[in-house]
């Protein structure tokens, strides 16, 4: 597709330059071709042709009012498009003598009146090609130009006035209390600033607005104009970057002289970093255009001067890489940050988002807000949104549990591969592994909730065990950690002690109980080395002051954390074979399960552990029965092909049925 596009824009570049050398073309043949059969003849030399009797074919004219005969013709052995001119004094005898020759070699003679007679027809004659020459040229570049009509505009703002803005007001955002609490101050403002003038406060010109993608940054600065009810301009960082050095800065001048006219007003400039970055950074030097275009935006905010009744909100989630003259007071003096929902807020978002959705009964929003920690705002409306898509899809009149189970591993994991297929070796590996991670979940009296073990592939994994805390909490422990990464090395530990094989199932589990390690040695001071910060966590290399970061510990001391972390994965790992090697029974359990349900959720995890069983089966909830009750149900409907379906497979033909 994007080949396709790049051809038609070289093609349309290159039709001004075609059109340019046919015009060219045409010029040359008129002016080189169209006149090389012309012969100029002298006075003499036409006499001697006209004495001979070689004229064919003769035309006289009078120019110079009268003054000159300007003669054309032809003679008998021209070809075709070959003439002669000649110019003659105006004199009796010599028309006589042309008269003469005419009538006695009977050769074709036309004298017309002199042309000058009229000289705006000549002029016309001669300027209308020129002209509409010229007006189809300016047509063909204007048609040209038509779809690049901002092409020209380099130096105008790029900001939007949003006009729906109004419509979005507090009761929308959801989950944002405190942060709702801190801007408050600023629809005060915008709706009487003179109360805050009375007393001599000076609202803040700038408010910063930072944390994760998807936590509802747009959307506050939205519901502050919509509850002010003053014009919202929206624009995105990007906007003011452009090829021309200089027109950045152009397009904030412009941005603020169009707000000041509308003042009081609210400006909104979203992913900021992208033109708010450190000045002289970066490999190879600095960007001129993007550092003159923050010059500008700090001179504008707070400059020489004044932009009463402007406020600008701002969004990025990249805050560490700003350059610090936009946060100082006078610019950006607050800073809000709009971090992840708690379980009390996702409850609020969820209940924003589906008012016009249909549940199921017993859905209850609470529970599904304890099932999603770590869910921005964006995800939970993400997940009933691809919910109700799946009860639409299966034919369903309300949205129930299995839509928002089956919605909620969609958007942490991908969806399930229900056509990958692999060996019985294979799942029976998978299902020892998953139950190894719900064993050390269930016996570990700090570790998290086991919610949900499957064996069905999503994303790159073959299987995965979803496990939430028991309660959120703003700090964690060095238990809380040592018990995450036994838990993530449960998969591990169960493969050795079953199979006394290892495979590559448990590499995204080394990644995070490494990262878990590092962290505990270097930046949370919970090792042998003490209460020292070797590292600081800087999220993606800003290039340009990251990439070649010093080291501020010698090698002794990098060997030495090499050793701590090795410490605590051992000391975890040995932990989770203990308690794998303590409860085989409840190991094989789950892993005989699995490989009969393929999923199992807490309740019916619960359930199994404490009778030792699956609960009985329902009659018409496929979702809850074993692969087995499902192929002999299949096998009754006259599925094809049903011995060699998976569950999901099965449960989607039965679905259809």
């Amino acid at each position: 597709m994007n080949n396709g596009l790049d051809k038609k824009t070289i093609k349309k570049g290159l039709l001004p330059y075609v059109f340019i050398f046919v015009i060219m073309l045409g010029v040359f043949y008129f002016y080189t071709i169209n006149g090389s059969g012309k012969h100029d003849f002298t006075y003499d030399k036409f006499m001697d042709k006209l004495d001979s009797g070689e004229i064919n074919k003769l035309q006289v004219v009078t120019r110079g009012s009268g003054y000159v005969y300007e003669v054309t013709g032809t003679l008998t052995d021209y070809k075709d498009g070959e003439y002669f001119e000649v110019v003659l004094p105006l004199s009796e005898h010599v028309m006589e003598k042309i008269v003469k020759a005419s009538d006695e070699q009977e050769f074709k003679l036309t004298v017309k009146p002199d042309p000058d007679a009229n000289g705006w027809l000549i002029i016309l004659a001669n300027l209308l090609p020129i002209v509409g020459l010229v007006a189809f040229a300016f047509w063909f570049f204007n048609k040209q130009m038509a779809g690049n009509k901002s092409s020209l505009d380099f130096g105008k703002s790029r900001a939007k006035l949003d006009n729906d803005s109004n419509k979005v007001t507090f009761k929308d955002v959801a989950g944002l209390k405190e942060e709702k609490e801190e801007v408050k101050e600023l629809i005060d403002f915008l709706k009487a600033p003179k109360k805050f003038q009375k007393l001599g406060a000076r609202i803040p010109k700038g408010v910063l607005l930072m944390g994760p993608p998807g936590t509802g940054k747009t959307l506050l600065a939205k519901a502050v104009a919509g509850e002010a009810d003053v014009p919202f301009y929206f624009i995105s960082g990007s906007d003011f970057v452009e090829l021309f050095v200089g027109v950045g800065a152009s397009r904030v001048r412009d941005m603020f002289k169009e707000a000041k006219r509308n003042a009081p007003c609210l400006i909104f400039i979203d992913e900021i970093d992208a033109v708010g970055r450190q000045r002289g950074t970066g490999l190879g030097g600095g960007h001129d255009e993007r550092e003159q275009t923050l010059n500008q935006l700090l001179t504008e905010m707070d400059g020489f001067g004044a932009n009463e009744g402007i406020i600008i909100i701002a969004a990025t989630n990249r805050p560490d890489v700003l350059d610090p003259a936009l946060l100082r007071p006078g610019r950006f003096d607050r800073q809000v940050t709009v971090n992840l929902p708690d379980v009390k807020g996702r409850e609020e978002i969820l209940a924003v988002h589906a008012k016009n959705k249909i549940l199921a009964d017993g859905i209850t929003l609470q529970n599904l807000a304890k099932r999603t920690p770590g869910f921005s705002g964006a995800d939970l409306e993400n997940l009933l949104n691809e919910a109700a898509l799946l009860a639409v899809r299966r034919n369903k009149e309300v949205i129930t549990m299995s839509e928002i189970d089956e919605a909620t591993d969609r958007v942490l994991m991908g969806p399930a591969k229900v056509s990958h297929k692999y060996s019985e070796n294979d799942r029976k590996l998978v299902a020892y592994h998953e139950a190894g991670h719900a064993v050390i979940g269930l016996k570990l009296k700090n570790a998290s909730d086991v919610q949900k073990v499957t064996i069905i592939p999503r994303g790159s994994a073959g299987g995965y065990n979803m496990m939430v805390p028991t309660e959120e909490k703003l700090c964690s422990t060095k238990t809380d950690l040592l018990e995450e990464i036994t838990g993530l090395l449960g998969g591990r530990s169960a493969e050795e002690i079953t199979f006394g094989e290892i495979t590559t199932g448990a590499h995204n589990d080394f990644e995070k109980a490494t990262k878990i390690a590092r962290a505990m040695v270097t930046e949370y001071g919970m090792s042998d080395l003490g209460p020292l910060q070797f590292e600081q966590q800087s999220g993606s290399v800003f290039l340009g002051r990251d990439y070649n970061k010093p080291q501020h510990f010698s090698n002794e001391v990098a060997n030495e954390i090499d050793m701590e972390m090795r410490k605590i994965i051992n000391e975890c790992h040995k932990k989770a074979k203990e308690i794998i090697n303590k409860n085989k029974d409840l190991l094989k359990l789950l892993a005989d399960t699995l490989l009969e349900y393929e999923t199992l959720t807490k309740e019916q995890i619960d359930y199994l552990v404490e009778h030792g069983k699956m609960p009985e089966e329902g009659e018409d909830n496929y979702e809850s029965m074993s692969i087995t009750k499902l192929k002999e149900i299949a096998k009754e409907k006259g599925i094809k092909n049903y011995s060699k379906m998976n569950k999901a497979e099965l449960l989607k033909e039965l679905s259809e049925q």
